[in-house]
């Protein structure tokens, strides 16, 4: 047996009394129905008697950056390339179906916002199933959904409600990708670095998905048709057999489940100088149950302040990035700006994130408990530019100012995803993360269709910058009243004694 020595204490683990973690303790007795509680006590007494020596979530944010790493990060980044690519190429097909289908603005908008209902289904959804069978499967399954049904909308689609039906199938597995794919990356992730990793691994393929989407806006359907988007979109089908052969499972849902085998052979993996002490040890894990009503745990007093305020902060946050996003193209022409131009501002905008996510991402990792100040920070600026757009025009400024909210609105949107994954222990992490985009995709769903409402009854695009603007202002003071009051850490898989 291998003993790991408690380096704030100086003295072996099992040397000192062994308990069962107290988050995992607080979490069970809440949502355990009393008349289960006598007669379990006995098996949490033998659990509180017995500790693993290796703390899993040490192990994972001690580790240097590794070829696994990297490989992983690569996989997840082209993952999410797909999904964000998938998510803003409807912003480009309204240019070449508004009159053919005889659309309203509101239809308009709709065509964008229905693939996002989808995503909201498999965001909320997605939580539970991957909390309980495991991140991998999870992922795997919403991978093939993506693939189906966008073959499909490029083949098939052929009216208003044709479109809207696939693409609400197509969102079912979007919701799937950029959760999981963020509590993945969380999980694997050096602390010292956690937000950054994010934002390679994440982010960056989500905001060339969309930069991809304004290209293909640009360039290709001119010539081929808004088809092509698609078509181009199922080349993710390759990808899905690459991650079949490669994906392992998230080691800290081995750790809770303790399959131990699997966890060894990864973490000697991930850090192979320490191959041999994994060998024969066993480890500190979150218990191998489920928390029976997630959506109550995340509502528990532990978490009801900052779960509340997150999911405020995103729903007005991607109301604001989809409301923005979808109607950039359209109202750029209006402002008198040309086809191409209006249709780069889109790709403009997605680059511009990830620098701004970047940049945000590296402040937070000196940092974490200012983190919520930061992305207040972010919104505020970014609130404050798109309302500018009312006061001021010209091609200069217009450029500046999409630049800006790109940097400040959705750069803030990627690090609050990674926020969110770190403020709940891995039994609720998936479910946390599901929820906080999925509450966010209803601001998501109502961004467009809203704005083509607020346009069609005002005549004029400046109502598109006051609404997208007070929204980001607003979100900003809702995530700054967290202070410096940061999400709790997780505890579930701290093993050090109650004092």
């Amino acid at each position: 047996m291998v003993r790991h020595r408690d380096h704030r204490r100086g003295r072996p683990f099992q040397d000192r009394p062994r308990q069962r973690p107290q988050a995992v303790q607080a979490l069970s007795a809440r949502f355990q129905p009393a008349a289960e509680q006598g007669a379990s006590s006995v098996a949490r007494e033998e659990t509180v008697s017995t500790s693993p020596d290796i703390d899993v979530h040490e192990e994972l944010s001690g580790a240097a950056i590794g070829r696994l790493h990297i490989m992983l990060g690569i996989l997840i980044t082209l993952i999410t390339l797909f999904d964000g690519y998938d998510t803003f190429n409807p912003a480009y097909v309204i240019h070449y179906v508004a009159k053919p289908w005889g659309l309203s603005p509101s239809q308009a908008g709709f065509l964008v916002s229905s693939g996002l209902v989808g995503f909201l289904f498999g965001a909320v959804g997605h939580g539970t199933v991957a909390d309980r069978l495991g991140r991998r499967g999870t992922l795997l399954a919403g991978l093939w959904v993506v693939n189906l049904f966008t073959l499909l909308t490029a083949t098939v689609a052929s009216d208003f409600w044709s479109f809207c039906a696939l693409r609400f199938a197509t969102g079912l597995g979007l919701g799937v990708l950029l959760p999981l794919g963020t509590t993945f990356v969380n999980e694997l992730a050096p602390r010292r670095v956690s937000n950054a990793f994010s934002l390679w691994g994440v982010t960056l393929g989500w905001s060339l998905g969309g930069v991809c989407a304004g290209l293909v806006g640009v360039y290709l359907t001119p010539h081929y048709g808004w088809q092509i988007l698609y078509y181009l979109g199922a080349l993710s089908i390759p990808l899905t057999f690459v991650a079949h052969a490669v994906l392992p499972e998230s080691p800290q849902f081995l750790a809770a489940r303790r399959r131990t085998e699997e966890l060894r052979t990864l973490l000697a993996r991930l850090r192979p100088e320490r191959a041999a002490a994994y060998r024969n040890a066993t480890f500190a894990s979150v218990d191998a149950g489920s928390v029976p009503n997630p959506i109550a745990a995340l509502l528990s007093p532990r978490y009801r302040r900052v779960s509340l305020t997150i999911w405020i902060t995103a729903f007005l946050s991607l109301f604001a990035i989809f409301g923005l996003t979808g109607w950039i193209p359209t109202v750029m022409q209006k402002r008198g700006e040309t086809f191409a131009a209006s249709f780069g501002f889109g790709a403009l905008m997605q680059a511009m994130s990830f620098v701004g996510g970047l940049t945000l991402a590296m402040l937070a990792d000196r940092n974490l408990s200012l983190t919520p100040r930061y992305l207040a920070t972010w919104w505020l600026s970014g609130g404050i530019a798109v309302l500018a757009l009312v006061f001021v025009s010209g091609h200069g400024v217009n450029l500046a100012i999409v630049a800006i909210a790109g940097f400040c609105i959705i750069g803030a949107q990627h690090v609050l995803n990674n926020f969110t994954a770190g403020s709940y222990e891995t039994l609720l992490r998936a479910s946390g993360v599901g929820m906080e985009l999925g509450v966010g995709r209803v601001g998501a769903i109502l961004g467009p269709y809203v704005i083509g409402l607020l346009q069609q009854m005002t005549g004029g695009p400046d109502i598109v910058f006051w609404v997208i603007g007070g929204a980001a202002i607003v979100g900003a003071f809702a995530i700054g009243s967290l202070g410096l009051a940061a999400a709790p850490r997780p505890a579930a898989i701290d093993t050090a004694p109650a004092e």
